[in-house]
């Protein structure tokens, strides 16, 4: 199988077209649910898609070592190479390891400011022309809402799509709509929020909000529970 042929077929193409086609520069996407589920997994595989199209893609973890945000790359890479029989697999493998950069931060130790010049100097400096930031390991809080408004500012002007996982604790996390208590104030700057739900023989995606929407109609998605893995 040829690279463009798993793009076509990547469960990722279903999970974007309930999102209308997938975000657009300057919209956020948020990935919520408690630990354990498949957040990262999911954000790989959004990455991984993007990086397979020839685009940049920038991953900041705040909680996960470089060396295991490698490990997840590599795993879900040979998971879908594995399934699909690509063709000239290191071939590829090294060609989209040009396209990513890994940036990782301590959220009680850097300012978002600081993270964003950051950001900045390598997009505009550095020359690396990202077109999607994956942000793993942020810790929400309620009063969140003003920094993800700069970060979506940052992104609109970068010409960014954005995607951040959302961890959510305690025994009652979301209110009566489903969105995480932890967001609740501010859930409208994120065009796209899924909430991942454990079945018992799966972990279904819940698209939650789309834009506007909420509770859209959509199609069923879903995550192997062994691999993690996007299914249709």
């Amino acid at each position: 199988m040829v690279k463009e042929e798993l793009i076509a077929r990547s469960p990722v193409r279903a999970f974007m077209r309930a999102i209308d086609g997938g975000l657009r520069p300057g919209e956020i996407g948020v990935i919520a649910s408690p630990s354990g589920l498949g957040k990262t997994s999911v954000l790989v595989q959004i990455a991984l898609d993007k990086l397979l199209q020839g685009q940049k893609v920038i991953h900041v973890s705040f909680t996960q070592q470089a060396d295991y945000v490698l490990a997840w790359y590599d795993d879900i890479f040979d998971e879908l190479t594995q399934t699909e029989a690509l063709e000239n697999k290191r071939d590829v493998r090294d060609e989209i390891i040009k396209n990513r950069v890994l940036m990782q931060f301590n959220q009680e130790s850097v300012t978002q400011d600081q993270v964003l010049r950051s950001l900045k100097a390598l997009i505009c400096e550095g020359g690396f022309k990202a077109e999607a930031l994956i942000v793993d390991g942020y810790a929400f809080s309620p009063a969140s809402g003003e920094r993800l408004e700069k970060v979506r500012a940052f992104a609109k002007e970068a010409g960014l799509v954005v995607w951040y996982s959302c961890n959510v604790k305690g025994d009652a996390p979301y209110n009566a709509e489903g969105v995480p208590l932890v967001m609740e104030a501010y859930a409208g700057l994120a065009a796209a929020l899924v909430v991942l739900d454990p079945q018992d023989d799966c972990i279904a995606l819940r698209l939650l909000k789309n834009r506007a929407v909420y509770h859209p109609a959509c199609p069923p998605l879903r995550l192997d529970p062994g691999t993690l893995l996007l299914l249709e």
